[in-house]
């Protein structure tokens, strides 16, 4: 822990950091702070400033102004760390969006990164090379570069050999004093070598004491034949003998506590285009154990170990294999996966390793398969064991993942001896599964804090496996989650006192005033493992589950405008817990800021529960704060349901004043009338942008004239009350695009009776307004359960977020399309597609990926345009409904990123949602459309016979 900042020292550090980062990117609010300042791990600091940098020259500012008035500061990237290193009570700086750059080299053999960028983005820039980075993290989805490499994680297939340490190239870093050294800049090395002679001169006199001390240099060889991420990484002291490379492999694994990696540079490994992986249950430890041994040079990329208490928590998941339920907790099971190059050389893999398995007695196997679906089943159980845990744990407790590494010739016995520890020790849910062909076990386990006597427990708990693993078995305390302050008291226990000493001149040398990351692999507190613990207290059902892993953050659309689902989390946590206390004043002042930051500003979409390893929607937990919110106003609701037909044909009113006032005004003029208006009505009314619609006058009637194939054809109340933009190119709605559509593909379209009183209820539902939006639902529901004779009929719904809800909503049995699964199921094939010669840009909707049709919706347009351009880091618009009107701040912050990457010479984008596309025609510069526009332009028509009615 940083000693306290006073308040003066704190106003005068941003009164200096104001001189050049802006107020918007620097967080002092009490809200905030907490939001900001959590990750992953089980331990709470608070820092006092969060302060976002943009560029380099922010880092190196930051870091010489914090070094300048001697204040410690923290470095966090995406929040994923398990042990503690991403938390700070002082200063903790977090990186804007801008650090995402990438650079392919040498035809994919290397890639360059900036610490921004996710580590899964990173594979898919090298896809096309089929090549990959080494270390895969089971959070590779989330986590980023800058993470990945500070703590040198590994995975499940990297292993030792493909990890950060292994696999760098060069790196580009911030020191302490804000020197900045690019290893691959012989012009920045030669600078460096100048100014920092005494840092590269005190590496090399490390280097050679290690050299002349042969029972330490063979110590620290043997401690890296298993995986080890325990204190530096003092391999590079024997690895390499020019200190530029010892340098750089020392800041691997350093976790923030030695410098800034601005970049870094990969030497990337084949990605193998063949896999097979298969499940094979072994009768106790002891055989599995064996069975790895066996494997250890076999044709293997990857084998999984997994207890049989692992393998009882997921035994009932849906589409586990049948046997799973029927094991005991002595069975133990290794999930095998083997990769080549090509598909024969695959086969001879797998059936290598079945020959050297074939001595032992394997009572239940899924045997190796290439089948994508079932390879996805067998990984779901292991990477679902985690989250099983966490899923069932008591409400006020924390989920502990530990991770150590036992020599793989004493597996059993160290599986044995540590199952034995959960038993002493009272945690009878301990699961135990990892890495075996490494010896790399993780172990998970539910523990509260709330009382002495629960962290006592813990710290005994600790000590035993510190002693087991470390000094009985000589293993590592840390395999693959970096130090942290969690094992920062063992790493002498460890290591030994001349190495641990090592490890000190190290942090010195590099750090000599200790600022950066203080307590952090280094830490003198012997308590420091089982202090500044983070409450978990009891806040919602909905939320209570939830590990504050931060998977969800990376598709959250209001993540770098307010908070992130994880963040909400946290707030609403703490609310709790001050009202639980009495603590009135306090409350107040959170709760008020969480009205804007938690409530108004999310979107509520649910792309959250997708990557939550527990299913957690946030998206629920805010629509059910907004029914208190908005319950005053549910009368007024009810009467706009119950008067659909009157409030949309007002709604069109003001849409054709819209389209008056607009081209009588200007837009300049306009933009200050209604956006002033706004403003007196503090965001009442809603905000105006030249993107904004016009009414949709046009008729929407059934088909004259009567045909075999039939079709319900649904507008949403958006696009039956929206046209276009004004000045729009192109003046039909979606309307009229969609009948010419269905009609020109041979089909009699119905349109429900009563249409403009319809509505799926969305409006109401987004704003927890539950019961009103149920029997909007409900009225929809037998509406068209008539119109389309009890499901006999297809219904197509022309936006997607509708399709979603009401498939979720209505009960009975009905084919609900939107238009992506309508056009591939049945336009593609009845209609003559001539793809368009041009580049169209995609926006994949959130209720589209929720359905699981964004390869659907991306397939119909690819078959309709030459190249298709789907933007990254955009996973949902951040409209919401209706938020792109009342509160575009989340629009805007949502598409920030869309407009930089539309290519010269692209002058369109399509989508599924007509709410959507005019938040993405503003911040894009482009007119968005229905994907419908889009395929009703690439086909000609066909002639259709005619049948009398």
């Amino acid at each position: 822990m940083s000693p306290r900042m006073t308040n003066d020292t704190k106003t005068e550090l941003l009164s200096q950091l104001a001189l050049r980062i802006p107020d918007t990117r620097l967080i002092t609010d009490a809200t905030r702070t907490l939001a900001f300042g959590t990750d992953a791990s089980f331990y709470r600091l608070i820092p006092e400033v969060v302060v976002q940098a943009d560029t380099l020259d922010d880092i190196i500012f930051i870091i010489t102004t914090c070094g300048e008035m001697r204040i410690p500061f923290t470095f966090r990237a995406a929040g994923t760390s398990l042990s503690g290193q991403a938390v700070s009570d002082s200063v903790l700086i977090t990186l804007t969006d801008s650090w995402r750059q990438h650079e392919i080299i040498d035809n994919g053999e290397r890639i360059r990164l900036q610490p921004g960028v996710i580590g899964a983005d990173a594979n898919r820039y090298l896809m096309p090379f089929q090549r990959k980075i080494g270390p895969d993290p089971a959070s590779i989805n989330s986590c980023k570069i800058g993470g990945i490499a500070a703590n040198n994680a590994s995975g499940m297939c990297c292993g030792t050999a493909q990890n950060t340490y292994k696999t760098v190239d060069s790196m580009k870093l911030v020191f302490h004093d804000g020197t900045v050294l690019d290893t691959a800049d012989y012009r920045s090395i030669s600078t460096f070598k100048e100014s920092h002679k005494y840092l590269l001169e005190g590496i090399q006199s490390l280097c050679a004491e290690v050299s002349q001390n042969p029972e330490l240099k063979q110590r620290i060889a043997h401690k890296y034949r298993l995986k080890n991420t325990t204190g530096y990484a003092l391999n590079a002291l024997i690895d390499f003998s020019d200190p530029l490379d010892v340098l750089t492999h020392l800041m691997v694994g350093s976790e923030g506590t030695l410098g800034f990696i601005a970049e870094i540079t990969y030497n990337t490994v084949i990605e193998h285009p063949f896999k097979a992986s298969a499940l094979l249950v072994f009768n106790d430890i002891e055989a599995a154990s064996n069975a790895v041994t066996a494997l250890s040079n076999a044709s293997v990329s990857s084998v999984e170990m997994m207890d049989g208490r692992a393998l009882k928590s997921v035994a009932y998941n849906l589409g586990v294999p049948d046997f799973l339920p029927q094991l005991n907790l002595e069975h133990c099971a290794l999930l095998v996966e083997s990769r080549a190059s090509e598909e024969d050389t695959l086969n001879a893999h797998c059936h290598e390793v079945m020959s050297i398995l074939a001595e032992f007695s394997i009572p239940h196997q899924v045997a190796f398969t290439q089948h994508a679906p079932t390879i996805a089943t067998l990984w779901g159980i292991r990477k679902g064991m985690f989250p099983a845990v966490g899923a069932v744990r008591e409400a006020g407790t924390t989920v502990i993942i530990e991770d150590v590494a036992f020599p793989v010739e004493r597996l059993a016995a160290g599986i044995r001896e540590l199952q034995a520890l959960f038993d002493d020790f009272g945690y009878r849910e301990a699961i135990i599964f990892g890495h075996a062909l490494e010896g790399n076990l993780h172990f998970v386990f539910t523990q509260g804090f709330e009382s002495e006597e629960e962290v006592a427990r813990y710290g005994k708990f600790m000590d035993a496996v510190a002693q087991l693993v470390a000094v009985k078995y000589g293993g590592s305390l840390k395999a693959e989650h970096g130090t942290g302050r969690n094992m920062a008291p063992y790493v002498e226990l460890e290591w030994g006192a001349d190495a641990y000493q090592l490890m000190r001149r190290i942090k010195a040398l590099f750090d000599p005033n200790g600022l950066l990351n203080p307590g952090v692999i280094i830490n003198d507190n012997p308590n420091a493992h089982i202090t500044h613990l983070k409450p978990m207290p009891k806040a919602d059902d909905i939320i209570d589950r939830c590990i504050e892993c931060g998977f969800c953050e990376a598709v959250c659309p209001s993540r770098t405008l307010s908070l992130s689902p994880r963040q909400r989390i946290v707030i609403y946590r703490e609310l709790s817990r001050l009202e639980r206390e009495g603590n009135t004043s306090r409350h107040q002042e959170i709760q008020k800021a969480f009205d804007y930051l938690g409530v108004d500003t999310c979107a509520a979409t649910g792309l959250c529960a997708d990557r939550c390893p527990v299913g957690i929607n946030t998206g629920d937990l805010i629509k059910q704060i907004r029914i208190d919110k908005y319950q005053r106003y549910e009368p007024i609701a009810r009467w706009t349901a119950d008067h659909f037909s009157a409030v949309t044909a007002v709604a069109r009113v003001g849409l054709t004043a819209n389209k008056v006032m607009q081209k009588s005004l200007g837009e300049k003029v306009m933009s200050k009338t209604v956006n002033g208006l706004r403003s007196l009505t503090k965001g009442r009314s809603p905000s105006w942008h030249k993107s904004f619609p016009t009414a949709n006058r046009s008729n929407i009637e059934s088909s004259s004239v009567a045909r075999e194939k039939q079709v319900v054809y649904f507008p949403s109340c958006a696009s039956r009350n929206m046209a276009n933009e004004v000045g729009s190119h192109d003046g039909r709605t979606l309307t009229e695009v969609t009948m010419s559509l269905l009609e020109r593909a041979g089909y009699q379209v119905i349109i429900p009776n009563a249409l403009q009183d319809q509505c799926c209820g969305m409006p109401y539902d987004s704003k927890g307004m539950t019961n009103v939006a149920k029997s909007k639902s409900d009225q929809l529901q037998d509406v068209l359960w008539h119109a389309s004779q009890r499901g006999k009929w297809p219904i197509l719904m022309d936006t997607s977020p509708c399709g979603k809800l009401s498939k979720e909503q209505f009960e009975k049995e009905m084919d609900i399309f939107e238009p992506a699964g309508f056009i591939t199921q049945y336009l593609l094939k009845e209609l003559e597609v001539t793809p368009l010669d041009e580049t169209v840009m995609l926006h994949i909707t959130c209720s589209t990926k929720r359905m699981g049709l964004a390869d659907t919706l991306l397939n119909a347009a690819q078959a309709c345009a030459k190249e298709v351009i789907v933007p990254e880091h955009i996973e949902c618009c951040g409209f919401a409904g209706d938020k792109g009107f009342f509160t575009p701040e989340l629009n805007a912050s949502a598409l920030n990123p869309l407009k930089g990457q539309i290519p010269s010479g692209c002058t369109r984008g399509f989508s599924n949602s007509r709410t959507c596309e005019i938040g993405l025609t503003e911040h894009s510069g482009i007119p968005y459309r229905s994907i419908l526009f889009l395929l009703e332009e690439a086909t000609s028509q066909q002639p259709v016979p005619a049948t009398s009615a």
